[in-house]
Parts: structure tokens; sequence; C-alpha cells
């Protein structure tokens, strides 16, 4: 297997061999080497990479996620992912950015905790280790969420972050699931409860609802991560449900009914939120936001399935009428007050039952 190295940039690019994600990003490593990719530029989008190499959706992420991992690529919100700036060369100081790279597929080995000084010395914190804990890390995993979405997101990513070896993260954070769980209640404890309860069950109920949706906009990746069968421990979280529960307490319901009304909604904000990262995504790949996608789609087509009275009577009928919001937060605005309005009936209906 031939191999030539970049030393500006630090990376390994592989010609021969190797597996088909591995083969698309050593040429788009060396598109970015020869300058046929300059800083700033935009970079395949994963339909793209799917298109021009025939390959299914999860290698043209892992493609773009090797990128990524070597620091040659950033994401643009509105853009799609880019080149990154060119890293400073061999000599030049460097602020915590290590040395990562790859050969023959794998990481540059311990050397990539080093920081070039100014004078080629390598600067190192005391204790010969750069400074690093879980508070940092953690800090980092959210932010490589945050701008490049969860399948971005790995050890070695954050450690590419954060300028050290992989394996130094594993002193403060055990793994990948554990990581998680800490970014999960660092981003919910973010934004906290009102430190009052509400006046009202439906009021405590829907300012519960609305915070979390706030959050998972904030974060768009922290939905999918959320799950109501296998419920993870987290304390920040589960203030959450205590707050909902207590909005429920003396009305007449069950321990059981209390529980669930407040995991359902949970749940429908939960669900309804996945599509912030989806989109997110399809905005990163295309440069398109939702409402520029559909201005762009070709309006014959959009005619046909709209406008069909014998087949889609009804899309007839609404196409013809005022314009419709189906944005997430109508449907989220929408689907809150339904739910809180079950709710309402079925404390009405255990008044009745025992007045």
């Amino acid at each position: 297997m031939q191999l030539v190295r970049s030393v500006e940039r630090a990376v390994v690019v592989v010609v021969d061999g190797g597996t088909p994600s591995e083969r698309i990003a050593a040429e788009l490593r060396r598109r970015i080497a020869a300058g046929e990719l300059k800083p700033g530029a935009r970079v395949p989008s994963t339909r793209r990479i799917m298109r021009e190499w025939g390959v299914a959706m999860a290698t043209a992420t892992k493609v773009l996620n090797r990128l990524r991992e070597d620091g040659l690529v950033r994401a643009v919100p509105g853009v799609g992912t880019v080149v990154a700036a060119r890293r400073a060369p061999a000599g030049a100081p460097a602020q915590g950015r290590a040395v990562a790279g790859r050969e023959a597929g794998h990481e540059v080995g311990r050397e990539a905790e080093r920081v070039p000084g100014a004078a080629g010395v390598v600067r190192r914190a005391k204790g010969g280790e750069p400074e690093l804990g879980r508070e940092r890390i953690v800090e980092a995993a959210v932010r490589v969420a945050d701008h490049e979405g969860l399948a971005a997101l790995s050890m070695r990513r954050v450690a590419t972050e954060l300028g050290v070896a992989t394996m130094s993260l594993y002193r403060h954070v055990p793994g990948k699931d554990e990581l998680l769980r800490l970014m999960m209640d660092r981003v919910i404890g973010e934004q906290p409860l009102a430190a009052a309860p509400a006046p009202d069950w439906r009021t405590g109920l829907e300012e519960v609802s609305r915070l979390q949706w706030r959050i998972y906009r904030s974060h768009p990746w922290l939905a999918s991560t959320m799950s109501f069968t296998r419920p993870v421990l987290a304390p920040d979280a589960a203030l959450h449900t205590e707050r909902a529960i207590s909005a429920l307490a003396g009305l007449g319901l069950s321990g059981e009914e209390m529980a669930q009304a407040s995991v359902s909604l949970a749940a429908f904000t939960c669900g309804l939120a996945v599509h912030f990262e989806r989109e997110a995504q399809a905005e990163q790949d295309s440069g398109m936001s939702a409402e520029e996608w559909m201005e762009r789609l070709d309006a014959e087509d959009r005619d046909r399935l709209m406008s069909d009275p014998e087949r889609f009577p009804m899309f007839d009928a609404l196409n013809r009428g005022p314009e419709i919001d189906l944005g997430l937060d109508a449907l989220f605005d929408f689907g809150l007050a339904r739910m809180l309005d079950g709710v309402g009936a079925l404390i009405a209906a255990r008044g009745r039952a025992t007045g």
C-alpha cells in the first residue's frame, strides 16, 4: 500500500486498498492537499458521495466523519460541510491543538498528545499531561455534537477537538455511553426549571414541555439520545418528570395515571424534536433551509400531487385554501394543546367519578 504523507495537515492519504470509506476519504484528502478544494469550499455532501461513488449512506457518513476527525472539514449551518482553514505549519505557535492524523487507517500514536511550541519544543502541562478533566471533555463533546451532529461524535473526535490522545479521555470518562449521559445532564441543566411551581396543573405541565422544547432546539442531537423504555439516570432530566407529576398531584388521578400523563407529554415533545437533528443534517448536506428546499421543488411535480382531486380530494381542497403552517413549532403548539386537553378530560372524569 502506497502512503503519501502530508506533513502540514498531519494526515496520511491511502491511495490503494482499504475500505470504501477509507478510499473515498483518501481521495478527498488528496483534493484538499492539492488545493483543488480550498479552505471554505464545500466538500461533497453525503448524498453526493453516495451518487458519485455508488456507496450507502452509512459509508458516506463515515467519510465525512473521518475528515472531521482529521480536522480537515467543519460544518457551517446553512452552508454545509466546508474545508477547514489550514493549520499552522510546524514550528508556529499552537494553542492546545495536537497534531492529529491517520496512518494506514489508525490514529497517529501517543505523539498526538504533544503540542509544538514556537521553537519546535513540545510544551506540556505540569505533570507531563495536558490539563484535562471531565468537565472539559463534556464541554468539548457537546460542542462537537452541536456543530457536527451526533453521528460525528466519538471519543476520538472529542480527543481531536481537545488536542489530546484518545486514550487520555478514558482516565476521566469510561466510555461513550457515560459521555452521552453526562452531555445529556449538562445541556438539560443549562436551562433550569422555574424556581416556583406554576399555579395550576395545566400551566405547570405546559411550562415543563415548553422548556424541554427549547432545550431540544438548542441541542438538536439531544432528542435522539432519549429513551422512554430504557431511561438514562440523569438527575436534571429526572427533575422534569418530578415537576410534571407534582403538577398533577391531588387531582384525583392515580399514581400510574400521573406518571403516564407526564411521560406521555415528554415522549410527544421528544418525538417531534427528533426532527431538529434530521433537519440540521439535511440543511448541512444541501446548504438549504427547509423553506428553500420546498421552494426549489419542481412545481409541476408538486401540483401533480396536490391537485389530483380523484386520488387526493382533501389535499386538493387544502391546496386551494389559505396557507397551512406545518412547521415544527406549529405542530408542537397544536399537539401540546390537544394533549393537555386530554389530560384535562381525564381529570374531569375522575372528579365526576368521585363527586
